[in-house]
Parts: structure tokens; sequence; C-alpha cells
């Protein structure tokens, strides 16, 4: 078997709901990032690509009818080059490059583009049809996040309960204080905001051509415009619960609703030979792992353990850990169940996604790339990206320094 290598991956700037990105469509980002990628990897040979696989949680507007195979296209890449969407929620960017890997190993291509796309601020509204003659039951769902067309079935045997409920659902389980949440959430802003300021993120995103002030005009955008550099314990007290009454989840201990997109070049050794590359690390394994959906925040926990075992590695040999931020509530559950502290400093040293912001399709590839890109300056050997999802999984990731 061939090991998979993490070569080169570019990522959009994260943008708010509503904000940089809310004029870029879907498949366009996406289109940016691979052909970016390819632009910085110029003695590739694009016939060579065995498949382009992206994540996407959404894809029921511009993101319809395999975003993947859209975007390649809109890239330049040549038609004989196929793609690939795939869907883990939360995860999808996660499972496009476990995919990419796995298929390298396998001996079935020696190159892949993988990642995800995510546009939350242009996910459309849909509505149902009737299933009866002249009905009117027809029903009408905003799908930038959350339940829709839910089967009766699911509801009554495990319930539907929203995002941010399941994270107060940790939150009492785990006796996770609102206090804590705040801090940790304090604590991600301000490494964001340091990590920006020193120009960590430069070495992951590719800025983005989007409309200036002036009708006409346009603008590079650049930085992840989520992050809150004025972030407070005191203005974090100040917030509401935003999904339960008398609850400690708020906006200001969430992640956010977002957009961006992430591109990961995968190559075998074969093409790392052909093309003289200089990979940045080797993906070790990927596991997945299911969860009661009412408190899919443990996801990591399961994931982790599992990914550990496979590679016969344990915690202490990590030296980085990118466990994405849904919300501070399961992160901190999270923690604590796998035996670390809140502060732990490997875990999100540049902040997560509660200051970055978690646009779902591309999140997974992002954690792989920032982990990668860490690992690149640090000097250390291994690191583990985790994240949970929706309806109830965790999925995690292992790669080694090269």
């Amino acid at each position: 078997m061939s090991e998979a290598y993490i070569v080169d991956g570019v990522r959009t700037p994260i943008g708010s709901f509503g904000g940089s990105l809310s004029e870029t469509r879907p498949d366009d980002m996406a289109a940016l990032v691979i052909r970016r990628l390819l632009e910085r990897q110029s003695s590739l040979d694009p016939t060579r690509i065995a498949d382009v696989i992206l994540g996407c949680a959404n894809q029921a507007g511009e993101d319809n009818r395999n975003v993947a195979r859209m975007a390649l296209l809109l890239a330049g890449l040549p038609t004989s080059v196929p793609g690939e969407t795939v869907n883990r929620l939360c995860a999808s960017g996660m499972s496009a490059v476990a995919h990419a890997a796995r298929a390298v190993k396998l001996g079935e291509g020696d190159l892949y583009i993988a990642g995800g796309v995510e546009s939350m601020t242009r996910a459309p509204y849909v509505l149902s049809k009737s299933d009866k003659a002249f009905a009117r039951d027809a029903q009408l769902y905003d799908t930038s996040i959350g339940w829709r067309f839910v089967n009766p079935r699911m509801q009554r045997q495990y319930g539907i309960d929203a995002m941010g409920e399941t994270a107060e659902n940790v939150a009492e389980m785990y006796t996770i204080s609102r206090e804590d949440q705040d801090r940790f959430a304090c604590i991600t802003q301000g490494r964001a905001t340091a990590a920006r300021a020193r120009g960590r993120f430069a070495r992951e995103i590719t800025p983005v051509d989007v409309p200036g002030e002036k009708r006409g005009e346009t603008r590079q955008f650049e930085h992840d415009e989520f992050i809150r550099p004025d972030t407070t314990l005191e203005k974090l007290g100040t917030l509401k619960p935003a999904f339960r009454a008398g609850g400690s989840v708020t906006a200001g201990n969430s992640s956010g609703i977002n957009d961006g997109a992430a591109a990961v070049l995968i190559a075998s050794e074969r093409a790392v030979s052909d093309f003289h590359l200089s990979p940045i690390a080797r993906v070790v394994t990927t596991t997945a792992a299911g969860v009661e959906p009412r408190t899919m925040g443990m996801g990591p926990v399961l994931a982790s353990q599992k990914a550990l075992a496979q590679a016969t590695l344990s915690l202490d040999d990590m030296s980085l850990i990118e466990l994405n931020e849904a919300f501070a509530a399961q992160v901190l559950a999270c923690l604590r169940e796998l035996g670390l502290r809140d502060d732990d400093p490997r875990v999100n040293p540049n902040g997560g996604a509660i200051a970055l912001g978690h646009p779902l399709g591309m999140s997974g590839a992002r954690l792989i790339l920032s982990a990668a890109r860490e690992l690149e300056v640090t000097g250390a050997q291994y690191a583990l990206a985790t994240m949970c999802v929706g309806v109830g999984q965790g999925m995690a990731t292992i790669i080694e320094r090269v």
C-alpha cells in the first residue's frame, strides 16, 4: 500500500453570514480554491488527477447536482477528470480527505483534490410538495442549518433537537458551566486574533475578489472576518441564552453560520516522485463513530479513541489537537472525557470555529489543512483533527509530519 501524502492546500477566508462572500456562489468558491491550488503546483499534469472529492452539507441550492464536478469544470480541469460530492454534514470535508487518502493507499489513483465548500448565506428556502392531490400542507424550510423534511419515526425515536439544543443537553449532562463556556470562547477568540495578526493564516488562505463599496468595483477579501478581537468575558456574560430559556449556550460561545471553501492535494508516493512534490504530512488514519443524536457533540471522544487505537498511538503522542468548536459546551465535555485540561495548549492553538466560523462542508478540510501547516511550522510529529457531526456522529483524522 502507498502512503497518502498531504502536499499542499488552500482555503478562502471564512465569511460571516451575509458578509464578504455573500455574493459569491459556492461552486465559484470551490472552483477558485481548486484553481489556486493547481497554480501553486504547476508541475502537475492535470490529466493525472484521479478524482476531485468535495464535502458539502447542504446541496439544496447553487451547490446542487454534484458541486465537485461543477467546480472542477469551472476551475478549468480537463473534462476527463471526474468529481464526487460527499455529505457527512459537519465532517463532509474531512470525509472527502479520508476518501482521497484511502483511494491513494489502495492504489486506485495517484493524485486527488479533496476539500469542501459551504455557502450558508446563499442556502435557499425549500418548499415541499403536498403528498395528496389538492392538499395544502406544503412546508417551507430555511436550509442554512438544521432539520428539514423530518421522518416522523425519526422524531419519535430520537427527537429532532436543534444543534444548539444538543449543546444544552451536553452542558447539562456533563455539568459544563456558563462561566467555563465563556472562558473557553474568550481564549479561542484571543488565539485566533493573535494568529491572524502574526500572519499565521496567510499560509493557508487565498484571497477572493468580491464586490467593493462602489458599483463595479472589486476588492480582495483576504482575512477571516468572523473573528471578534474585542471579545471579553464581561461582554460574553451579557449575552442571553440562544437556544433554551435558562440555558448556558449563547451566540458568543457557539460557532457561526458561515461561508468558505478549502482544497487539499493528496498524492501517492509515485506522484510525489514523478512531479518532484514536497509533502507536508501523511494521513495516518481516519475513523468515524456514532453517538446519540441528542448529544451529537460528544462524537469526537469515541472517534478519537478509535483513531488512536487504530494507529497504536495515544493522546500523549499528539503535539496538536484540532477539535472543531461547534459549541464551547461540547468541546469542554469532550476534553474532560478524554482526560485533557480545559486549557490544554495543544488544542486549537490558533483558535477554532467559535472565532473563525464553521462553514459546514469546508470545516473538516480546514482542520486537516491547518493541522498540517501547524506541524510544518512547529516541526512537531503528530496531529489529531476531530469534530462532532449532526444526527449523532464523530470523526477523527491523525496525520504525521514528513
